[in-house]
């Protein structure tokens, strides 16, 4: 045994050594570019017409439901290609060329059986009020989801074997029309409307709608003289009804909202996806549009003329969390005149010193730290029980350009930079930073802080701000948050805390080990307090008994 190990290593030496002496790898590794490939295409009987657009390849080895139906920011393998007036029966390739994610590689896919299904995602062309011209998803009222989108194609879903070591080319047909939004049908609790926007018409040259999903307080048709606050609840896309109240299924919060000692309110949650994602963040931003003027302008007063609710600040109050966080604090501090508080939950970056990971003041790179020996990834997502990193900065933008360029991800990157930053060139937001390299532009940092960093702009307004946010402002947030949105909290809190200032403006509240979800209130509670709250601040010449009944 020992002779034979022997003789086997003098043959490898003899075999190396012969193949440095001819200038030759001794164990060349297969580099070449897999020869396995997609072809897709949509056929007549899906569409008659040329189309712009995406196409996404979906890979997943869970048969459970379709593979468009599991995509998500973890998985499962996704690769998209865009394509431009492709006629029907034309074919889009995805292969070696073509960036995936979380595998970036189609030839890294490992050999094995598989689910496939093809997405194509449509463009429309929008002509906008600035003279730019981009190509990007329209929203048809499912929430900026391509997945799910009415008029987007997609195929059957097909289960084979693959291999990127062996040649080999499938061919997908996208024969099936994803069909439109079914709006639930209005019932005595919950009402839906949507209005066209002029204002954001005229800005992008085609027709945007806004809309909003009401829920009215026990008693609402046997007191018609009764007016009532109104709480605006901010947040993703849904025209599910707020707070998850379902009469059918009589859940907890049905119960509360109905019984005798229950607070009565109107609690609105407003509809404003957007042509870069499924809410505009409520402000108007040079990318977006007016939304903020559109919202106060056009959709509010249509919901005051609709609905019974005091028109006034002190009884317009304010709740949301993540995006509906940063929105309803946002929304605070730009309008103190027009709403009387808010409560909001684990708020996107408050202060842009923290977002996601990235210092956009400091950091040169949004992906990694620049130490002075060494260099650190930047982590986006992390586990709060552990604290383990679940996604790095550089797999969370991968994974949104794979889903769209140009800003058309869909996702929250994306959009903070359709609403935080400035136009480019070409029409399409200017970007933070470089999607592939990581590389920060300090110019668009510089904007970002002027226009939408909150704690700076309260800094900068703070003489004009601070009487009329009085006890208006209170913040609730996981000090393990899921994507360390507490440290913008932080700043936010630390800021406010070292002014010398008599007026009590705001709190804060935080979960030792809470993720993004963490929440110290069940819902009917966290009413009741903005109910207080509402009466303590009323004039008065108001009632609130009026809307307290039995």
């Amino acid at each position: 045994m020992i002779k034979s190990q022997r003789n086997s290593f003098f043959v490898l030496s003899v075999i190396f050594f012969l193949s440095v002496l001819l200038g030759m790898k001794p164990f060349p590794k297969d580099n070449s570019p897999t020869k396995l490939q997609f072809k897709i295409s949509y056929t007549e009987s899906a569409h008659t017409g040329p189309l712009t657009g995406r196409m996404f390849l979906i890979i997943t080895k869970k048969e459970k439901k379709e593979p468009r139906l599991q995509v998500s920011r973890y998985a499962p393998q996704l690769f998209g290609v865009n394509f431009k007036n492709l006629h029907p029966g034309e074919t889009v390739t995805i292969n070696h060329t073509t960036l995936g994610y979380p595998i970036n590689e189609l030839g890294e896919l490992p050999p094995g059986e598989y689910y496939i299904q093809a997405v194509l995602n449509k463009y429309t062309k929008f002509e906008r009020k600035d003279g730019h011209v981009v190509w990007m998803h329209m929203d048809q009222w499912e929430g900026q989801r391509w997945n799910r989108s009415p008029g987007n194609i997609y195929s059957k879903v097909k289960k084979l074997k693959l291999n990127p070591k062996k040649e080999q080319s499938v061919h997908i047909k996208a024969t099936q029309v994803i069909p439109p939004v079914e709006v639930p049908s209005d019932t005595r609790w919950v009402k839906r409307f949507k209005i066209k926007s002029q204002l954001l018409t005229e800005f992008w040259g085609h027709p945007i709608y806004l809309g909003a999903t009401v829920l009215l307080p026990k008693g609402y048709q046997k007191h018609p003289e009764t007016h009532y606050p109104t709480l605006y609840k901010h947040g993703h896309f849904s025209l599910r009804a707020p707070f998850g109240f379902k009469e059918e299924e009589k859940n907890d919060f049905y119960h509360q909202w109905i019984s005798p000692d229950f607070p009565r309110f109107i609690v609105v949650k407003i509809q404003h996806p957007t042509p870069y994602f499924d809410d505009s963040y409520a402000v108007n931003s040079p990318n977006n549009g007016p939304y903020g003027d559109a919202i106060h302008q056009e959709l509010i007063p249509e919901i005051e003329k609709r609905f019974r609710v005091i028109p006034k600040s002190y009884a317009r109050v304010l709740t949301g969390g993540s995006t509906g966080g940063w929105i309803s604090f946002a929304l605070q501090v730009l309008h103190p005149d027009f709403y009387g508080g808010t409560w909001s939950f684990a708020p996107d970056p408050l202060d842009f010193r923290n977002v996601e990971g990235i210092n956009i003041y400091e950091d040169k790179n949004a992906f990694y730290k620049q130490h002075d020996w060494y260099k650190v990834p930047i982590p986006n997502t992390r586990e709060p029980e552990t604290g383990e990193i679940i996604l790095t900065s550089k797999q969370r933008n991968t994974m949104e350009l794979v889903h769209g360029t140009k800003g058309r991800s869909g996702q929250q990157l994306d959009i903070w930079s359709a609403v935080f930053g400035p136009v480019g060139e070409d029409g399409y937001f200017k970007p933070l930073f470089d999607k592939r390299t990581g590389k920060i532009d300090p110019e668009v940092a510089e904007y970002w802080k002027k226009n939408y960093d909150m704690r700076y702009y309260m800094e900068t307004h703070w003489d004009k701000l601070a009487p009329k946010l009085v006890d208006k402002i209170h913040v609730f947030c996981g000090r393990m948050d899921h994507f360390y949105l507490n440290v913008g909290v932080y700043h936010m809190e630390n800021f406010l805390k070292s002014l010398k200032n008599p007026f009590r403006v705001s709190s804060f509240m935080y979960g030792d080990k809470g993720g993004h979800g963490w929440h110290p209130f069940s819902t009917a509670e966290l009413l009741k307090i903005m109910a207080e709250h509402i009466t303590e601040h009323a004039p008065s010449d108001a009632d609130p008994d009026s809307w307290k009944y039995k």
